[in-house]
């Protein structure tokens, strides 16, 4: 019988099971890579290349705690060409070199994408012809993917392709420039391209917004169901699913057995599953943070189970390791008003683990082995 039949259904904090005691409430040190080692599996976080240069207590966490890592902006085409076909890359070099000194796995995030992209771009894609087009979007795969050939293992090469809100009846997001400049061929193309500059990287279609219990999260995984429909129809070389994980426990319920089901069924595919940006919105809480925090932990801890039952599932990447740097505490929708800061990382304001850290490593413990799936 597979772990997940033990596990209760959580549909609300209340319901969700306590965490035991981890080797960091027991003096232990091993870090959260550690434990995700144990069923084949990384751990990681997004990172800056500035933190890696300023701050030298959360540098000594991330290679403490992570075995892979990946750049929270610093990949992004509008960071890394201002102007066309003029690069600036020393924020990503700076953080793959920091990988390989510390002989961890680099993530590439991310190569197309409707958002964070410079100015200039949008209004050629305009201006230019179909075959033009093309080659704007598959001009970055080119030189990113070559540039970091043998040294990042994984690229989200499309990132964010559904929005159901957006109101086509396929449920691809429509406010973007690269629909509205080639389609729902763009896809197939990126991915296409991505396989030809390098083959030997794993391949990921990444999304938010499909892992709670809401008719907005339903409507985003039939989306990507059925977006999944047609890429396989088509023979387009997707290798895995990244599921961003971004919960908001306070404003939106959590299933276990409704986001299994969802899991089977993307791994049916023949797919491989990673998180790849998880964090829990603490907005909305209890004002009493160590309350607060338990309740993150166990709704984390019921989220991470599911995850890490599947055989699939590959890694869990946070988006940020310490509170000290969360994008949780500067967005409209999810900063405190009173100016603390969000509670939603493994790591507190001054590099202490908290009860989320623990949920984490629990959740590895448990874990069965990974299934193999390519590099």
């Amino acid at each position: 019988m597979r772990r997940r039949e033990f596990l209760a259904g959580a549909a609300a904090l209340s319901a969700c099971s306590p965490i035991q005691p981890s080797a960091a409430q027991v003096g232990g040190t091993a870090g959260l890579a550690a434990h995700a080692r144990k069923s084949g599996r990384y751990f990681g976080a997004a990172i800056k290349s500035r933190q890696l240069r300023e701050d030298p207590d959360f540098t000594a966490a991330v290679a403490h705690e992570c075995d892979m890592v990946v750049q929270e902006y610093e990949l992004k085409r509008g960071t890394t060409e201002p102007k066309p076909g003029r690069y600036d890359f020393s924020g990503a070099d700076q953080i793959i070199a920091f990988a390989q000194r510390h002989g961890m796995r680099a993530r590439g995030h991310a190569l197309v994408w409707y958002a964070a992209q410079p100015p200039w771009l949008e209004p050629a894609l305009k201006a230019a012809g179909r075959a033009e087009r093309e080659t704007l979007m598959t001009s970055y795969i080119d030189t990113a993917m070559r540039r970091y050939a043998g040294k990042i293992r994984e690229w989200d090469v499309v990132n964010e392709a559904i929005e159901p809100n957006d109101g086509r009846a396929d449920g691809m997001r429509a406010k973007s420039m690269w629909m509205d400049a080639l389609g729902e061929d763009y896809v197939d193309i990126a991915f296409h391209r991505a396989r030809e500059v390098d083959p030997r990287p794993m391949r990921f279609l990444t999304d938010f917004g499909i892992e709670h219990d809401s008719p907005r999260c339903e409507r985003r995984r039939t989306a990507m169901l059925k977006l999944l429909d047609r890429l396989m129809a088509r023979n387009v070389p997707v290798d895995a699913i990244g599921i961003q994980g971004h919960l908001k426990p306070y404003r939106e319920g959590f299933n276990q057995a409704r986001f299994a089901r969802f899991l089977d069924q993307l791994s049916g595919y023949g797919l491989a599953l990673s998180i790849t940006e998880f964090d829990v919105a603490d907005r909305g809480g209890p004002p009493n943070p160590e309350k607060r925090d338990k309740e993150i932990a166990s709704v984390a801890k019921a989220f991470l189970d599911v995850a890490l039952d599947n055989p699939a599932m590959r890694s869990v990447l946070c988006w940020g390791l310490s509170d000290r740097y969360s994008w949780l505490s500067n967005f409209k929708d999810y900063k405190w008003p009173d100016g603390q800061l969000s509670r939603g990382l493994p790591l507190d304001g001054g590099m202490r683990r908290k009860p989320l850290w623990d949920a984490i490593a629990a959740a590895f413990d448990a874990a069965p082995a990974m299934r193999s799936a390519g590099a």
